[in-house]
């Protein structure tokens, strides 16, 4: 892979590398991580960024299908994250991450007397360490990430459930394997894949959240050119999938009603100015399938401002 290809590619290749976002949320946060969403440059010694992502859990679904509300005890998880993470290249093969997320959560469910109580809670979620390895072959278009989850997110607040709590109170190992390539031969369409895997190695009062893989694959086009002698357009197009097993363990773990599977569309644009980087998309939920009755968001968004140095 050239220089170029690298250059129009850059977005795709970083952002394989950084896993979800560390929080709880049900049905489903896992999808936030995968994709070309964090728009982190190969060139120069690394990246600093703060991503935003935002979902309103007010469907209730049973199975592939919404059901009625009345079916659901919760009612809605409303959730705001900022993420400020950091990579930095120690080689040209290396490259080492952390991501501290935050997050401000309303849930509302379901009272004893017949009416809904609201909960509220901001706090610190669950810091994310990975190292990630380009150096499979000469083009370093393909590479491997393992990295770990910390239980650092709270999940005693008073009112949230196991599966809502802003942290999850596990310790996960984190896996991954991406590749990016061109798709003409003039370098102007761009593809990626990814897949990522998230497993609980440790837990805290008997809860296990389940296991989930999440995935993804997008394209690119970078023939827009510069727009001016500073900035440029670069679209782009992306499929996410998740799997999640059910939470498992104490009673509050909620068996019954955990793990999912769902596929996401995901178009979004790449704004770049010199070192700086903007990148925005929404995603649209086309398949979702889950087990009981869980809340889902009919849509999800992410922004990202990054600058390489």
């Amino acid at each position: 892979m050239t220089s170029r290809t690298l250059g129009a590619a850059s977005a795709a290749a970083l952002a394989l590398s950084l896993p979800a976002i560390a929080n709880a949320c049900a049905c489903g946060c896992g999808g936030f991580g995968v994709g070309a969403g964090n728009l982190l440059p190969l060139a120069g010694a690394g990246t600093v960024y703060v991503e935003t992502d935002y979902l309103n859990q007010n469907r209730n679904f049973s199975g592939d299908h919404r059901a009625p509300a009345a079916d659901n005890a919760d009612k809605q998880i409303q959730t705001e994250f900022v993420t400020v993470g950091g990579q930095y290249n120690l080689s040209p093969n290396w490259r080492v991450a952390v991501e501290i997320p935050l997050a401000n959560r309303v849930f509302r469910t379901a009272a004893d007397d017949g009416g809904v109580d609201r909960f509220e809670h901001a706090a610190l979620g669950d810091v994310r360490l990975t190292a990630t390895y380009s150096g499979l072959f000469r083009d370093r278009a393909t590479g491997v990430t393992i990295g770990v989850k910390l239980p650092t997110g709270d999940f005693r607040y008073p009112g949230f459930d196991r599966d809502t709590a802003i942290g999850t109170g596990s310790t996960d190992l984190l896996l991954g394997v991406y590749h990016l390539g061109d798709l003409n031969k003039a370098r102007t369409w761009t593809y990626f894949v990814q897949a990522r895997a998230q497993v609980t190695l440790a837990t805290q009062d008997g809860y296990s959240p389940g296991n989930e893989v999440n995935g993804a694959i997008g394209v690119s086009y970078g023939g827009l050119g510069k727009v001016t002698d500073k900035v440029t357009f670069t679209p782009l197009l992306q499929l996410e999938g998740s799997v999640r097993a059910a939470d498992s363990g104490v009673a509050t773990a909620n068996a019954q009603g955990s793990g999912y599977e769902r596929l996401v569309v995901a178009p979004g644009i790449e704004v770049a100015v010199g070192k700086w980087k903007l990148y925005g998309d929404v995603g649209f939920p086309l398949y979702q399938r889950v087990n009981g009755n869980q809340l889902t968001a009919p849509i999800l968004l992410k922004a990202v401002v990054s600058r390489s140095f």
